[in-house]
């Protein structure tokens, strides 16, 4: 069984969480046989959060409930408070997953969090700009390993800057394995152009059509 936890914090931007939750919820485009997914929302206490859209939610459940191991897929959403000392906690998580094998995505601000702990200073990633990590994670020291992408998978971490919701939702769903391939790459083709040629890709791509 696989499980998929979210961190929640306020101000959480929305629509950065918007493509990969809607997929691992849905399970619509899943392909056959894949593991038990669970998915549950996870923050420092159980105290409802308000995202930056203005919707407020609570958490299913508390960082040392995560469970510690390969198959924990941990996503940390860009927000606008990452700088308050009530995260730590979940960043220090982070690290034991990383050393467990787990998936961790970031996207947005929780890259300048992950930087100013030095998790980004020995992996490939990108962030909002150089300018942006010198800004707002004063540790960090991983320039050398920066790329100037929207998006960056190396290993199993994987991070985004603020416009590429998309495409991080891409590689986490490339690294967890819940797509076929052929499903995966029409996918992104139809939602990142908007043709409905691949649409219909899509559609052929899945399970019921292949027998």
């Amino acid at each position: 069984m696989k499980t998929i936890y979210i961190y929640l914090l306020d101000t959480l931007a929305d629509w950065e969480i918007g493509y990969i939750m809607s997929e691992l919820r849905s399970k619509r485009f899943f392909k056959r046989d894949v593991p038990e997914i669970t998915i549950k929302t996870v923050s420092y206490d159980l105290t409802p959060i308000t995202t930056m859209g203005g919707f407020t939610r609570t958490p299913d459940c508390l960082i040392a409930d995560i469970l510690v191991n390969a198959s924990s897929t941990l996503l940390l959403p860009g927000a606008d408070t990452w700088h308050e000392q009530k995260h730590q906690a979940i960043l220090v998580k982070t690290r034991d997953l990383l050393d467990a094998g787990a998936t961790i995505g970031g996207i947005c601000g929780a890259t300048a969090a992950l930087a100013n702990v030095g998790i980004l200073d020995d992996r490939m990633h990108t962030s909002n700009g150089l300018v942006f990590l010198d800004m707002f994670a004063k540790a960090y020291h991983g320039h050398p390993h920066y790329l100037d992408e929207p998006a960056v998978s190396d290993r199993n971490l994987i991070t985004a800057n603020s416009t590429a919701g998309l495409l991080w939702t891409k590689l986490i769903l490339e690294k967890i394995g819940v797509f076929e391939v052929d499903t995966l790459t029409a996918w992104y083709q139809y939602f990142s152009t908007g043709d409905a040629a691949y649409f219909f890709e899509l559609m052929q791509s899945l399970p019921a059509n292949s027998e």
